[in-house]
């Protein structure tokens, strides 16, 4: 092991503050444009993954975006209220409600699709810092979430 626990560890040192702390820091550089467009962040996450998948169930885009039922019911109904998803449920199996975006939603996410470049000019990776640091995340992720 190459963390030495036989003394407490310091706050800069834990690797889940950084990753949280860096997240937060994430999430208020695309306050602005996220705002502007009346979005929050788990909103934006919601229509960045439809517009990739089209239609999915929502129990699909709950394991896409790790949230459970009851944060992303409460979230999607506001934005189908905003006229930027559609719920519909199968008519195969009535508990399974599939959702996609409507015209309106993928209008709004083709006007934030510029969100990401503000981070990575901030970041100041270079290309092959930021693949190193995009892999070695999803390597992380799918590591503890086995």
């Amino acid at each position: 092991m190459f963390i030495d626990t036989s003394k407490p560890i310091a706050l800069d040192d834990h690797l889940c503050f950084s990753l949280y702390a860096t997240s937060r820091a994430i999430q208020k550089l695309y306050h602005d444009g996220l705002s502007k467009n009346n979005l929050t962040y788990p909103q934006y996450l919601v229509i960045v993954a439809l517009y990739e998948y089209k239609q999915v169930t929502v129990k699909e885009l709950g394991k896409l975006l790790s949230l459970d039922s009851g944060t992303l019911t409460p979230l999607l109904k506001r934005l189908e209220n905003e006229g930027l998803v559609v719920r519909k449920r199968s008519q195969e199996d009535e508990r399974v409600v599939n959702v996609h975006l409507t015209d309106q939603g993928i209008e709004k996410r083709e006007s934030i699709n510029k969100l990401p470049e503000i981070l990575v000019e901030k970041s100041g990776f270079t290309e092959d810092e930021w693949n190193t640091l995009e892999n070695l995340s999803k390597k992380l992720f799918t590591n503890i979430t086995k």
